[in-house]
């Protein structure tokens, strides 16, 4: 099988991670996309993040009706910063005879240089880059450039700070996230 690896922190997840995982899951042909919610991402404030288990949770939600849609909790099992390169291994470990693709975005990819470890990411799974139908976006300055797969997904002016914003300021989140997620966040009070 071929299984695309979608990380992040997922704070929350919105419709736009779930329209470009389809995309991305399509283009690409995966057999399936795995969401993993990180612990404590390493180049994010956590300011801003509530418990691991509460974004597990609505990830769970998000995905639910996609049978090509799973999610894993072994970030948030694990603990502590989330590097990719442990995430990887983990999931060769789980799916040893699966090919596994790391799905990232544009801004993402312009800075793996500065992952932990990003060559032996790349010896895990293949890199695939969420490119932007926007001019000049990719740039040559990537030693990796060669070394990716770029799929194009809409531009979707939805993010997670967005809707953190949008509940902090008592205003509908509704289409912005999934009908289940919309009502975790209100039951459990979060981003108020």
């Amino acid at each position: 099988m071929r299984i695309g690896i979608f990380g992040g922190s997922f704070n929350p997840p919105h419709v736009g991670h779930l329209i470009v995982a389809e995309r991305v899951r399509e283009s690409a042909g995966l057999s399936r996309v795995l969401f993993i919610p990180t612990a404590t991402p390493p180049h994010k404030g956590t300011a801003e993040l509530p418990g691991a288990k509460h974004r597990l949770a609505m990830v769970q939600l998000a995905v639910e009706g996609n049978p090509a849609f799973e999610v894993s909790d072994c970030e948030v099992r694990r603990g502590g910063v989330s590097y990719t390169i442990e995430t990887l291994r983990e999931m060769h470990r789980r799916f040893p005879t699966d090919d596994l693709y790391l799905i990232i975005g544009l801004d993402n990819f312009l800075g793996f240089r500065d992952w932990k470890d990003p060559e032996a990411v790349l010896s895990e799974a293949e890199l695939i880059v969420m490119d932007r139908p926007i001019p000049g976006a990719r740039t040559a300055d990537s030693p990796y450039l060669d070394r990716a797969i770029f799929v194009e997904v809409p531009l979707i002016e939805i993010s997670a700070t967005m809707v953190r914003e949008t509940v902090r300021a008592g205003k509908s989140i509704r289409y912005l996230v999934p009908e289940k997620v919309e009502a975790y966040i209100k039951e459990q009070g979060l981003y108020r």
